[in-house]
């Protein structure tokens, strides 16, 4: 057991009230270490911090090449410590260790990313009149606050920081108190590196403390946060408060849509993938099964078996699904399990806790067949190793049922036919669209983002770096 500290203005420190509270790895139930638990004087603190070293001569005059090569740098420091930073992400999250070398990985990603485009944030020229000159500049926000979930602590924390940063914001993150160790390192990282101090903070505490303080402080410039609806709705409440930009990633009940002239195999592969990793804690997760009726039973069959194969167990033996982060989300899924029963949906797989990896939160890969379209189970997002499959017989049907939700993040498309793939990506709602793949959010070059209550704004890709400037037009008149 460790006692470690939060990360205000470039120094380790206790939480003004020296409270601190425990870290649990989800697979074995076991306290990882003690981290402060932080509260409003301690987000004062940091955003205070963040505002003096936005407003310094050191960042202001800091040359967009040279922020670039602080994200180089620390780009190459997360991959010199991928094997710790995994095994730390691993045990505060239970995910198998594969899923967390590969968040590593992919939060080393961004920020080599953006370090290749900081000093290539551009404006344009806009012609008015020969007398003038008139042209745009993009400039940084000022103070960014970074909400980040417990599900992809690292990754998620890197797509929003590196961003903020190649543009030339600085930055106070809260990290989920469920999974705060990978963020504590982040901020190690950037230290080492050389980023000034101020410019990344980090304080650990709950949601309803630390978390609220942040979103409802005064002095910040934007707002990200990626969570539930609930907890979304309230930070854009905060925000409203002070007139902030937010940019909101929020739920989703993403669907694959599986026709009968598909490949099949490659199919089922990529539906039980985008459901069972990260044991469906994954607001991107494919959960709901779409699939054209001549072959539902025999797709279904397949998707069964390969499901029925993944090991549980323990993420540092490298099981396939590991644990649920908490009871509290065990039970929730749990009470789904109870709706499927209530109406009379079949269960195919799973549908109960599983309780042969030791003490450990863990739930099994479950499959509910024929479910109505208008079910809670069809509808909300359950957020657990939980598919339900919803049979279909046209593609106009397919896209009503794909669009029959409240969110929109994500839609897999699987056929053969380009026209139809075609045709069904322009009309589904949903902020990405894969045909014959599922990227399950990923790639850190693609646009992502979602519509209607998956949320808006935009992240990844040059996309981002909008929601992280502001315009300026600047007009010059001339004589001669």
């Amino acid at each position: 057991m460790k006692s470690l500290q939060m990360f205000i203005n470039g120094e380790w420190v206790d939480s003004v009230t020296k409270e601190t509270f425990a870290t649990i790895n989800p697979g074995t139930k076991e306290e990882i270490a003690y981290v402060p638990r932080g509260g409003k004087v301690d987000i004062d603190r940091a955003v205070l911090a963040a505002r003096v070293a936005f407003e310094s001569e050191e960042w202001q005059e800091t040359l967009p090449s040279e922020r670039g090569r602080l994200l180089h740098r620390i780009s190459k420091l997360i991959l010199e410590e991928k094997g710790e930073l995994a095994f730390l992400e691993t045990s505060d999250t239970g995910k198998p260790l594969a899923q967390a070398m590969a968040d590593v990985e992919v939060a080393a990603r961004y920020f080599e990313y953006y370090s290749g485009v900081a000093d290539k944030i551009l404006g344009e020229t806009i012609p008015i009149r020969p007398d003038l000159l008139d042209f745009t500049v993009r400039e940084p926000l000022g103070v960014t606050a970074h909400i980040v979930p417990w599900n992809y602590p690292i990754q998620i924390a890197s797509r929003s920081l590196s961003a903020a940063l190649a543009a030339g914001n600085t930055a106070v993150i809260k990290p989920a108190e469920d999974t705060p160790l990978t963020a504590l390192r982040l901020a190690e990282i950037c230290d080492k590196a050389g980023v000034p101090k101020g410019v990344v903070n980090v304080v650990t505490g709950y949601g309803s403390e630390a978390g609220a303080a942040l979103a409802n402080h005064a002095d910040i410039n934007h707002i990200t946060f990626t969570g539930s609806v609930a907890t979304g709705t309230e930070v854009m409440k905060a925000a409203a408060l002070h007139i902030k930009p937010v940019t909101l990633e929020l739920g989703g009940k993403s669907p694959n849509i599986v026709f009968a002239d598909a490949n099949l195999e490659e199919a089922a592969l990529w539906v039980v993938k985008s459901i069972t990793q990260n044991a469906g804690q994954t607001c991107s997760a494919g959960a709901r099964l779409l699939v054209e009726r001549s072959i539902h039973s025999s797709f279904v069959s397949m998707v069964k078996e390969k499901m029925a194969g993944l090991r549980i167990g323990l993420g540092i033996d490298h099981a396939d699904i590991g644990p649920i982060i908490s009871e509290k989300q065990l039970q929730r899924i749990e009470s789904y399990m109870e709706v499927a029963k209530q109406e009379g949906a079949m269960i195919l797989l799973g549908g109960k806790r599983y309780t042969k990896a030791g003490n450990g939160i863990f739930f099994e890969p479950t499959i509910i067949d024929l479910v109505d379209k208008d079910s809670r189970l069809a509808k909300e997002e359950i957020f657990g190793p939980v598919l339900v499959v919803l049979p279909f017989d046209s593609p106009k049907e397919a896209v009503a049922l794909a669009n029959s939700t409240e969110y929109g993040l994500v839609t897999g498309i699987w056929t053969s036919d380009i026209h139809k793939a075609h045709w069904l990506a322009a009309r589904v709602r949903s902020g990405q669209v894969f045909v014959n793949n599922y990227g399950a959010g990923g790639g850190v070059e693609m646009t992502f983002g979602g519509y209607r209550k998956s949320g808006f704004g935009r992240e990844k890709g040059l996309e981002a770096l909008k929601y992280y400037t502001q315009v300026k037009n600047i007009a010059v008149k001339f004589t001669i």
